[in-house]
């Protein structure tokens, strides 16, 4: 499973590539400002909040095609439904390797999509 389906994404908006950039700089700066508020909550170990946005982030990463990035997120959603957080620093851990991973690909997009 690649860090992004970007043919899969492409075929969403029906190739439209400025509007390819303008999701994925949205996604981008949006996942950033939610990665702290996840912090935050594991640190508050607030299961409702965590859950809250872990559902909010997969979403997101589902509708960019960011497949591998909204399985690690069900995962922390999970945890936070049930209640039990224990390890979801691993998951917040993998969530970031991936969101790099994301980002570098993205830079490479940006240079094979000129």
């Amino acid at each position: 499973m690649e860090v992004l389906d970007i043919k899969e994404f492409l075929e969403r908006i029906q190739n439209d590539k400025a509007l390819l950039w303008e999701l994925l700089d949205i996604f981008v700066d949006d996942f950033r400002q939610k990665t702290g508020q996840l912090h935050e909550a594991l640190r508050g170990n607030d299961a409702i909040q965590v859950r809250k946005l872990a559902h909010a982030l997969k979403g997101s990463s589902a509708n960019i095609s960011a497949h591998q990035l909204s399985v690690v997120l069900l995962e922390l959603e999970k945890m936070g439904k049930n209640n039990a957080l224990a390890g979801a620093d691993k998951l917040l851990a993998d969530m970031e390797n991936k969101f790099e991973a994301l980002l570098a690909r993205i830079s490479r997009l940006r240079e094979e999509l000129k």
